[in-house]
């Protein structure tokens, strides 16, 4: 399991809450996930495949927020999906 963390500034509520978990909850190889509201976060723990993080980026995005610094998943050797 992967664990990021993802700014989302333009978090500031709790439908933005609602509507960000909701969005990235039920996708395929995400286990939890967590809106941090004061820190306008998403806290996410799933399959470490970069497949997922772009899913979750989207989902983010596609209720209306901007995730500006996303990179790419590394495991714990600092390598992405494509270089293992």
């Amino acid at each position: 399991m992967t664990s990021r963390t993802l700014s989302v500034p333009d978090i500031s509520c709790g439908h933005c809450k609602t509507s960000i978990e909701g969005a990235v909850r039920p996708l395929d190889g995400v286990e939890t996930v967590e809106v941090g509201i004061d820190q306008r976060t998403v806290a996410v723990d799933f399959d470490g495949t970069d497949e997922t993080f772009e899913a979750i980026v989207a989902a983010i995005e596609d209720q209306g927020y901007e995730v500006p610094a996303r990179g790419a998943v590394r495991d714990s050797r600092g390598r992405t999906a494509s270089e293992r």
